[in-house]
């Protein structure tokens, strides 16, 4: 199969290199074989490649990427309920050496969930580890019905699914986030009910102090001083240093129950996807997509697609 590889760490320029002849992955137990119609980048997919970040278990070669949507096309055994044909989403959390950046990927069955019919595989590819993320970091947090919720770097991935899943899902009354001028139109039409310049307004000197905070950009410091007294805030940036009081640090495992119990909003449209304009990347083009993702200007998800 044809597959992106890096055999070292490195910036993923130099490192990456498409393999035309990689074999494809073997079964384990309880994993399907999805055939990759589309993928999505995430920051830790630069992290990994770079060697930044190193899962237990890791060895190289190895194929970067955990979004994916495609069609399962051979089932292990201990297989219980995905079947031959199934169009499905979701990410390898267990990716340690072959990620979603290749024509084929075994995947554990319970990583996965079946594609919602209203998404093409381009949108479904982008959601998983943005949803999750989003999803279990609001409901850590505590947010429910009738509580305010800031954002920080609500134009992206990750930060467009919290604005959406916090009006649509948890009920928050009130929503706030952050951009930059260009794209302050884009929080309103995802629900913001305050769309915040960062480039002209420090959001923590504004008077209005919030339920929960949710940091997407690394701005602990910060974000901590616009968190109400018995609030709480949520950061997905890894920090070296210990975070500021109420601040924890959130990671999303993969987990299908959650993109379940998402279903309904998704299809329904409540709740939507959203594909940075420039994407989707086609799959010769993985190196360029890196590299867009890597400017941080994106807006929503990097998509590879299609997938040969």
């Amino acid at each position: 199969m044809k597959a992106w590889v890096y055999r070292e760490h490195g910036d993923v320029a130099d490192v990456l290199g498409l393999d035309p002849e990689l074999k494809v992955p073997e079964l384990q137990e309880g994993q399907v074989l999805v055939k990759v119609l589309a993928a999505a980048l995430n920051p830790i997919d630069t992290a990994r490649v770079k060697g930044v970040i190193k899962l237990p278990g890791f060895s190289l070669p190895a194929v970067p990427g955990y979004d994916l949507a495609g069609v399962v096309v051979k089932v292990g055994r201990e297989v219980k309920e995905l079947k031959v044909g199934d169009d499905v989403y979701g990410f390898m959390w267990h990716a340690k050496k072959d990620g979603s950046l290749a024509e084929y990927a075994a995947v554990e069955e319970s990583f996965l969930a079946l594609k919602p019919k209203k998404l093409s595989f381009e949108e479904a590819a982008s959601l998983p580890v943005v949803i999750q993320t989003a999803y279990g970091g609001l409901e850590r947090a505590g947010l429910s019905h009738g509580k305010s919720l800031l954002v920080l770097g609500g134009a992206g991935g990750v930060g467009t699914l919290v604005i959406q899943l916090a009006k649509e899902v948890f009920g928050a009354s009130r929503v706030a986030a952050t951009s930059s001028t260009g794209k302050l139109e884009l929080l309103k039409s995802l629900g913001a009910d305050l769309a915040i310049d960062y480039t002209k307004v420090n959001f923590e000197d504004l008077p209005e102090k919030f339920d929960v905070v949710y940091d997407t950009v690394g701005q602990s410091e910060r974000a901590a001083k616009a968190v109400k007294p018995g609030g709480s805030m949520v950061t997905i940036v890894e920090h070296n240093k210990t975070l500021p009081p109420p601040a924890f640090f959130f990671a999303a495992t993969s987990d299908r129950l959650t993109l379940e119990k998402l279903k309904p909003f998704l299809e329904s449209g409540k709740v939507k996807p959203l594909i940075d304009p420039k994407s989707p990347f086609p799959f010769s083009q993985a190196i360029e997509a890196f590299s867009y993702l890597q400017t941080g200007r994106a807006t929503g998800k990097v998509v590879i697609h299609p997938v040969p």
